[in-house]
Order: structure tokens, then sequence, then C-alpha cells
């Protein structure tokens, strides 16, 4: 019985994988899943964002599972989230109807109704009459895991070796043994519901009727209201700096405060090409900069569940080789991480490989001391004052720092061709113990102010004379080089040097002459700086909000908010977007990213100050 709306292994690639910007998100704080415009979830791992994926067909649309829900009919389709809050809705227009799937995960606390990380699927036909159809095929772990479907009436039970998952539903159910699937018409005012459940020896199938579907969306929708109304932002772009904040509350991981850098593993940066990576992890860089941004917005409890997380796992008393902390950790504070590669994942769109954990673990990133550094220093100064254990912590690591920034790393970029100087390293090493300083001096507390005063101007003079290059009038990837690098926009935005320096206004032009295409930014030239990887990217997020907020800081602030309004076009139809934009506009890379999100709340608050 052929209900794969997306087409067979004979047809062209394309018609199998929707693009990455056709999703939108829902979660749980523990797991997420990507539902497509279509209606099909192709991404859910469970019982939490870094486990063995039970739908994965964005990765191999043959063997990595889905739950299709879709019109059994020609359709139009439109997505959008319930209003401030991440409820999805994707509806179909038909010639004989119009309805709409509601797609949510329920937000609890209990920790034995937590562990059941319940998805609703609530449809219902709102106009007219519409025939539906529904598809439930898992592939546990990864694809690899065998399981059998067991059919009682309207529930299926889902068995392989690590992982149960129950089906209740209000519509028909057949199976052959294996996949679960359903047709029904639904006439105006007609409704079904699908929950689809983990279950174990402590949690039993629990039935999912329309009115206890209607009681959690209704329950869901006031949660995420109640969060959302903590901000304190008001500005120009509220609606697009509110998803942004709902995004990355998304991605946080509740039993911890760990927050990964995105929900999703190896979607390409190139199509058919290998930059393909696991992002379903703490990279301390990320997790810091969201902090920042939450704590700008006014979410402070957000920043000291992450405070918890580096404490409870003694993130900041690392006592190994190549420092105090590792460049990321698990969202239990794991640190061991090993990649590997899922050679039967044809990856998406023919992107292989498919790589799960991350091997990045193992490299020294000089700049995540800055990162976390000022993070706490903003958390002390906007949240709550650093307790003394922690101060005796960060002191330690900035002695640690004191003896060890000049020495080369594989930078915030994580390329794979070996240690170089980089300038954004030592610029972050600057900020590590200058917030520091700024801690002690506020708070009077103990600390070795002259050798550390002493290493801060040791880096900044070593930067302003060997990080500049007379050649490029501009500041450079790496030291004594000629190469631009756009990481540099943070050198303004870090307090290192003023905005509106002859050296840093020069450094602007150069980065807008060389990286910068119609206001998106490339990170850099793989060309003129090889990173051990084949290919090209795209342009990165990222550094393209930084630009706008360079570009506000210099005061230059029409090109700053043309650049921004041209970068709100490229997010997808709910206001997300992944890691970098391609050259027609698509999306590319894990999605949504934490880092795009976090850097267009600050853009947006920094334009909006400036513009008065």
């Amino acid at each position: 019985m052929a209900l794969d709306g997306r087409g067979g292994p004979g047809e062209p690639d394309g018609s199998r994988y929707p693009p990455i910007s056709e999703h939108g998100l829902i979660g749980d704080l523990r797991t997420a899943a990507l539902v497509a415009t279509d209606g099909t979830i192709d991404w859910y791992c469970c019982p939490r964002f870094d486990a063995p994926s039970v739908f994965a067909s964005i990765l191999d649309a043959d063997r990595g599972g889905s739950f299709e829900l879709s019109a059994d009919v020609p359709a139009r389709t439109r997505q959008f989230y319930f209003p401030d809050t991440n409820v999805l809705i994707t509806r179909f227009f038909a010639a004989d109807g119009v309805a709409e799937i509601q797609d949510f995960m329920p937000v609890v606390d209990e920790s034995r109704e937590a562990d059941r990380h319940r998805l609703i699927r609530r449809v219902l036909c709102v106009r007219g009459v519409l025939p539906f159809r529904a598809k439930v095929a898992p592939r546990f772990g990864y694809g690899t895991e065998p399981h059998t479907a067991h059919l009682d009436g309207h529930e299926a039970v889902f068995r392989s070796p690590s992982l149960t998952l129950a089906l209740t539903t209000t519509a028909p159910l057949e199976s052959d043994g294996v996949d679960v699937w359903s047709h029904f018409k639904l006439l105006e005012g007609e409704s079904h519901v699908f929950a689809l459940d983990r279950i174990g020896d402590d949690l039993a199938p629990r039935a999912c009727p329309r009115a206890e579907a209607q009681e959690q969306a209704e329950a869901t929708v006031r949660f995420w209201r109640h969060w959302l109304s903590r901000s304190q932002y008001h500005g120009r772009w509220r609606e697009m700096v509110h998803r942004s904040a709902l995004v990355l509350k998304l991605l946080t991981y509740a039993p911890t405060g760990a927050i990964v850098a995105a929900p999703t593993m190896s979607l390409p940066e190139q199509i058919g090409g290998e930059r393909n990576w696991d992002y379903r992890y703490v990279w301390v860089r990320d997790a810091a900069f969201c902090v920042y941004a939450m704590l700008r917005l006014g979410f402070t409890s957000e920043a000291e569940a992450f405070m918890g997380f580096i404490s409870e796992h003694g993130i900041l008393r690392g006592t190994r080789e190549r420092g105090p902390l590792q460049i990321m950790y698990g969202i239990d504070g794991r640190s061991d991480l090993p990649e590997y590669e899922l050679s039967h994942f044809e990856g998406y769109l023919g992107s292989a490989p498919v790589r799960v954990g991350n091997a990045a673990t193992g490299q020294l990133q000089l700049d995540i001391y800055g990162a976390l550094i000022d993070c706490i220093y903003l958390y002390d100064k906007w949240g709550q004052p650093i307790s003394s254990g922690h101060w005796d912590e960060v002191g330690a690591v900035v002695d640690w720092l004191c003896e060890h920034w000049d020495q080369p790393d594989e930078g915030v970029w994580e390329t794979r061709s070996g240690r170089r100087e980089f300038v954004y390293s030592r610029l972050m090493c600057w900020v590590a113990l200058e917030r520091a300083i700024r801690i002690a001096n506020r708070r009077g507390l103990p600390a070795d102010l002259p050798r550390w005063r002493q290493s801060r101007d040791a880096i900044y003079r070593q930067i302003m004379a060997r990080g500049w290059s007379a050649e490029r009038s501009a500041f450079v990837q790496r030291l004594d080089g000629n190469v631009l690098d756009a990481s540099l926009l943070m050198m303004p935005m870090a307090k290192f040097v003023s905005p509106t320096d002859p050296k840093w206004l020069s450094t602007l032009d150069a980065l807008t002459s060389d990286l910068v295409s119609d206001s998106l930014v490339y990170r850099y030239d793989p060309a003129a700086s090889p990173d051990g990887l084949r290919g090209p990217e795209g342009t990165f997020s990222i550094c393209s909000f930084w630009y706008v907020e360079a570009l506000a800081r210099a005061g230059r602030l029409e090109e700053a908010r043309l650049a921004f309004e041209k970068m709100l076009t490229y997010a997808n139809h709910v206001g997300l977007f992944g890691e970098e934009i391609g050259r027609t506009g698509e999306q590319l890379g894990n999605f949504p990213q934490a880092f795009t999100h976090l850097s267009l709340i600050s853009a947006a608050f920094n334009l909006d100050r400036a513009l008065g």
C-alpha cells in the first residue's frame, strides 16, 4: 500500500526531501521534532535531543522513518505558529474543504509524565469535507533496530530493543506488524487525535480522547504565553525577536539547564558535501551567547539554569591537558562524544557522510573562555551575584589562561586543518581577562589583578601589532597574515576597540568588500584559508547579524537597518533560520540554529536602541 506522499525510491531526490526551510519545530524542553509543511514529522529523537532517532526521513527517505499525516487529495498547505507559542498549525486547502493539523508537545513538570514525551497531533476539518491519510513508520536506533507493531483497536504499540512507543488515536488503524496506517474522512466540525507516547515499566499506555487533547493544547498555549510574557523587549521587531526567544527556549534541556546548538544532526552546509555535523550538544560558546541574549530580554531563570549546569557538572573545574574547559559537552554534562558515521543513511539529498557525535570535542578553542566568562560577568551583573565558590573556579581558569593564551588553536570555526594563531581566539582571551577584572573590581573579590592586567595588556598589544595588516588596512584572521575573517566583527561588540576607531572602520570596509554579499556574510574564504574540508559553504547567518550590529555601532544606521530587513527576508515561513544561507536563499546546515537566533536578538536590540 503506497501511502508515501513524497514518492518512491525511483523518483528524483528532490521529490523525497522537502527543503530544510519547509519545517516548523515543536518540543517539550527535553526533545524536539521537525514537522514539514506537508504534515510529515521527518525528524524526532526520543527520549531526549541526543538520543537515537525514531523518525529521520530527512536524512534518509527510505530508511529513516516518519510520521505522515496529510490530506489524501491534492491540497495547498500553509503553516504557522499559534501566536506567541510553539504550537504549530499546518493547514490544508483542497477543492472540497479546509482542514488543519495542530502539532505540539505538552510541557509538564511531573517527572513521570515528562518522561512520556507525548507528541499530539489534532486534525480538524474547519470547512467542507476532506479525506486524510496517516502512516506511522518508526525506525528505531537511527534505522538499525528491528521493531514490531502490535495493534489493539485504536492503540498500536511499537517495540524495539531500546525503546517502546504507543500510538493512541480516535481514528481507525491498520497494521502490517511493522508500520501502522489510517484512512479517514472528516466533515466540517469533526476531528481526530493522534498521540505518540514513550511507554515502559513505569509508564503505561494512556489514551488521548478529543477532550483531553483539547485541554492539553490549551495548557500548552498557556505555558508558552506565560513564559513569553516575561520578555522586556518592546521594540520594532518584536515578533521576530520573540520567535527567536521561543526557539532558544525550545533548545533548552530542562532537567539540566543545558542549551543545545541545534536539535538536528548532519543537515548539510553544502548539498552533496561533507560538511555535515551533529549539533545536539552543548557548545560552551553557543550556550554562553544564548544566555547573553536571554538576559537581554529579561529571562534570568534560563541564565540561572545554565549556571547550574556549569556548576553541577564541574565544568570550570576541569583538569584536562588541553585546559579546564572542553569546547562542548553532552546535555547531561558528559565529555565523551565520539564521532562515527551512519553509512546506511544516504544523507539529506545524498549529502553523506551522516555523522553522530562530534570529534571537535578534542580541539583546543581558546575563544570559549571569553564567551563563558563574559556570560558569567553578565549573569553577575543582571542576574544573581556569583557565589564565592564560582569565583574561586573563575579565578583558577583565568590564572590558567594567563599561562596559555599565547598558543595556536583550531579557532571558533572548528577548522580541521591544524592549529593556527587566530586573532579571534586572542580577542576572546582578552575578553575573559577583562571581564574577570571587572567582576573583581566591582565586587571587591580577591584576584591576582597585576598578573591579570599584564596578560590582558599583552594580548591587546599583540593583536594591535600582529593582528593588523597594513597591506589590507584591516584586522585579519591570523597573526602576521592577510586573510579576512568575519569573526572579527565581534571586536567592537566585545569592547576591544571603539566602533568608530579608524582601524576598525577600515576593517569594516574591508570585510564589506571581501565577505559580504547583499547583506549576507561569509565566514572566510576557504580558498585563501584552507580549513581541511572539501567544497564551499553558504553565508553564515550569525555573521550576517553581527554585521548589522557592527554597522549600527559605527553609526551607519541606514545601512544597518537595510541589511537587517534584508536578512529577515531569508527566514522561513514561521520565522526560523538554519546555520547558513545558500546562493539562492535556501537554508543550509542544522535547523533551526541557536547561533543565528541569538544573534538576531542581539542585532535587533542594539539596532532598535541606536534608532531611538
